[in-house]
């Protein structure tokens, strides 16, 4: 048997569904190491909602920590709470767990160091062999998958979103819920939380079942607009490679790839973008891959299901009407 616990990401109380996956992914495993309690930690202020709905994921218990200081996200005050939890514990975790978001890898990779034990990030796969947690690791911008195990306890490991199948929720499911305090105060916490800068009506990349990315081949800002109006008729996010944003075309935020966002979404357009192995990195691992290229020859088709060699100009507007049509927009 193995108790785990596990991290639930939240903003303003909404739990991200990565953190489901992750609930979902610690089920599997305490099946395999022979069962065990899963726990769901969740930390902020007004967070009851989160813990209520961490039971219908199929969470068996847990700690919850609504606070003042907790309200925003800063990395020593979760990460420390984590620790705290640890060190009062009766039965200790075996595993710590969490999704690999911005604010999962910091937390539970701070918490790591703490323990003084080891972490296992962005994993794409979980299984138990010979009684041990083994993690997949995209390697060498994802064209190697590593193996990695850890004989350290507690094992930490954050998991990439949407690399994982979401649970079904069930209704009405409950358990047992603990309440904690802080590990910090507020005079303890040395940054502060100023403000918040949202896209508001934009979906975000981490959590996108569907996105479409421009490149060089866009030619310029202007270039992105195809690529936004498929976007929207999709109801998908837009993405770009860093030749687009290094050109100063769209914002940093949007990038994918090695140096930007990491993602997993069923569906990945790639118009006008070569494929370098930088950006593979950080959308290889997409369901279906579709690639629009003038070139040929570019490395984007050999990682593609589909293909298509021609002026994105021309065939993201023929898609667009085709998928209207069809959605009935």
């Amino acid at each position: 048997m193995a108790n785990i616990w596990v991290y639930i990401d939240q903003f303003k109380g909404a739990a991200l569904a990565a953190s489901w996956e992750a609930l979902g992914a610690a089920k599997k495993l305490a099946g395999e190491l022979g069962g065990g309690t899963v726990t769901a930690l969740v930390f902020g202020q007004s967070v009851a909602g989160a813990a209520a709905e961490a039971f219908t994921y199929g969470a068996d218990a847990a700690t919850v920590c609504d606070d003042a200081t907790l309200a925003d996200f800063r990395v020593r005050p979760y990460a420390a709470l984590v620790v705290k939890l640890y060190r009062e514990a009766a039965v200790k975790p075996d595993v710590i767990l969490g999704p690999a978001t911005a604010r999962g890898r910091d937390a539970l990779g701070m918490a790591a160091v703490l323990l003084k034990t080891s972490a296992m990030a962005d994993g794409t796969a979980v299984a138990v062999k010979d009684g041990a947690v083994q993690v997949t690791h995209p390697a060498y911008a994802g064209r190697l998958l590593s193996t990695l195990e850890s004989k350290a306890k507690p094992q930490v490991i954050t998991l990439r979103p949407r690399a994982f199948a979401r649970p079904e929720p069930v209704a009405g499911a409950s358990g047992p819920a603990a309440n904690a305090t802080p590990a910090l105060t507020e005079d303890e916490i040395h940054t502060k939380v100023i403000g918040y800068a949202i896209d508001e009506g934009k979906v975000s990349l981490a959590d996108a079942k569907i996105i479409v990315s421009g490149g060089r081949g866009v030619g310029g800002p202007d270039g992105f607009a195809p690529v936004r109006e498929l976007a929207q008729t999709l109801g998908a996010a837009v993405g770009a490679s860093r030749a687009a944003v290094d050109a100063g075309w769209i914002p940093y935020a949007f990038q994918v790839g090695q140096t930007g966002r990491t993602v997993s979404p069923d569906l990945y357009v790639a118009a006008g973008i070569s494929g370098a192995i930088q950006h593979q990195a950080g959308m290889r691992t997409a369901k279906t891959i579709v690639a629009i290229n003038k070139d040929a020859e570019a490395p984007i088709f050999k990682l593609a299901r589909y293909g298509i060699v021609g002026d994105l100009f021309k065939i993201l507007p023929a898609l667009n009407a085709e998928f209207k049509k069809r959605l009935g927009k």
